[in-house]
């Protein structure tokens, strides 16, 4: 079997899958590196100069690492950050420069597409389900199911990373912070939600960093593990229990959390907040936690199935 790669540059992290081909993508492998390329963009409009110099060294480690490999195909995507920031053909230009490999740039209809493709194929699902991807940048929603495809999809601009910056000012976020981010979700998403409510599905399934390190969380995991995030259920009591305790402690005692990545201690909690939030406002108890998401997406997508 050969083997590909893709590359998802995000607005806190940026991410590599290695993957055989087969019917279904094999002995894959993930790596994560926080590289906060959104930092700044929602105020200024730009990437500054550390943070793309940053950004573009992981980049560069991540291809060399997929070419190490010999795969035959790197798809390399950039989403909420690059979409918004002003200066990104000046990021797209020294990546080809200096990786040899060409960023796209998806707009949020075709990322919140490739998320739910990666998912319900991974999690190998059947019927309606609702699909809820919490970003650095920005939270997608999409509706629909394997057989048919997508029924409905919208990207809205809040994400963990930019709720963080827009609001929470001190080491242990105030009670009138956590109320404007509850308050700013409701309002920015509550259109999209009732749209939602109208359509039937069975499933609620989260994907991306905030979701999948809840799982770790409250699982207690000292070491990261896939297999056990994968597929695996957490309910709104025990969100919300996990946002209260991550709130009342400094952003040091956060970073000693199992399961959660100290690079990530710093916006968990704005993070936590859209999820618990959007999850009351659904008037859902439980979400489904995939491992698959749009890098499998996007492999799926470009013919690298089968």
């Amino acid at each position: 079997m050969g083997k590909v790669a893709s590359i998802d540059i995000g607005t806190n992290s940026m991410r590599l899958l290695i993957a055989e081909k087969s019917e279904y993508l094999e002995n894959r492998k993930k790596y994560v590196d926080i590289t906060r390329l959104g930092r700044g963009v929602d105020q200024n409009g730009y990437i500054d100069a550390d943070t793309m110099e940053r950004n573009l060294r992981v980049l560069h480690r991540f291809v060399t690492m997929a070419k190490k490999e010999k795969v035959e195909h790197i798809e390399v995507i950039g989403t909420s950050a690059l979409r918004d920031s002003k200066n990104r053909q000046e990021f797209l230009d020294k990546a080809r420069e200096q990786t040899g490999v060409n960023v796209r740039i998806i707009e949020g209809g075709e990322e919140a597409m490739l998320g739910f493709y990666g998912a319900v194929t991974g999690l190998k699902k059947s019927g309606y389900v609702l699909l809820l991807d919490i970003g650095g940048g920005s939270t997608e929603f999409i509706l629909g199911s394997y057989e048919e495809g997508i029924l409905f999809s919208e990207s809205i601009d809040v994400g963990a990373l930019r709720m963080t910056e827009k609001f929470i000012t001190k080491d242990k976020p105030s009670a009138e912070e956590i109320k404007s981010i509850q308050e700013y979700v409701l309002e920015k998403m509550s259109l999209v939600i009732a749209t939602l409510k109208s359509y039937p599905f069975v499933e609620l399934i989260g994907i991306g960093g905030t979701i999948t390190t809840f799982s770790a969380m409250i699982q207690n995991l000292e070491v990261y593990d896939t297999e056990r995030v994968h597929n695996s259920k957490l309910m709104l009591c025990e969100i919300e229990e996990k946002v209260k305790l991550l709130a009342s402690k400094t952003l040091e005692e956060r970073m000693m959390i199992n399961g959660l990545q100290p690079k990530r201690a710093d916006i968990i909690v704005a993070g936590g907040i859209i999820l618990e939030t959007v999850m009351k406002i659904l008037n859902k108890e439980e979400i489904t936690v995939s491992e698959y998401d749009n890098l499998e997406g996007i492999l799926y997508q470009n013919g690298h199935k089968n």
